[in-house]
């Protein structure tokens, strides 16, 4: 059996580098047996997560996601639930998103700050390894993946971070049944 936590972030704009910053994280962790021909994962746990930061948020990424200075009064800082999130790192054999060089950019980011290096763990990007499911042969967004493969989408709840993590697993588990995605070589089997 493998874990497999699929998450998502939401953030202050679109450049760690500027200042932008993580706002909301999301992980769900699924058990998994490569080794069965049903293909589904079992989930185990759920994190959601807002923190508090010392950054206004971009309107343009308020606009997609509709998290406001208000919603994190009172939530903690990214340090303060670190040691859950490193947790979760160490334990999973595959972290799986949609677009998860910029997930990643910013939990690295996140972690830099307060002067840890971020576990070592094997990633899968949904977006990347999906250019089969649009017929330009582009990266889908994540809109596009669920068409593709017929997993129901809701634009009007999209960019919650945990909506965004419950579709990328239904789009991961789907596409493995359909042969669009084969991540049997990374996991411990």
């Amino acid at each position: 059996m493998s874990l497999i936590v699929v998450f998502d972030t939401e953030t202050t704009g679109l450049k760690f580098d500027k200042g932008d910053r993580i706002i909301e994280i999301a992980m769900i962790g699924y058990q998994f047996d490569i080794t069965k021909p049903d293909i589904e994962g079992v989930e185990k746990f759920r994190i959601e997560r807002r923190f508090s930061v010392n950054k206004a948020i971009d309107p343009k990424a308020q606009m997609v996601h509709g998290i406001s200075q208000a919603d994190l009064v009172g939530k903690p800082a990214f340090k303060e639930v670190e040691p859950l999130i490193t947790r979760v790192f160490d334990k999973a054999d595959l972290m799986v998103a949609h677009n998860i060089g910029f997930d990643v950019g910013f939990i690295y980011g996140e972690y830099s700050l307060i002067g840890k290096a971020i576990p070592d763990v094997e990633g899968f990007c949904t977006m990347e390894n999906a250019r089969w499911s649009t017929s330009t042969g582009k990266n889908p967004n994540l809109g596009e993946l669920c068409y593709a493969l017929e997993v129901d989408y809701d634009p009007d709840q999209a960019h919650a971070a945990l909506y965004d993590v419950q579709k990328t697993a239904q789009c991961l588990f789907e596409g493995i049944k359909r042969g669009g995605y084969d991540i049997k070589s990374l996991l411990k089997v």
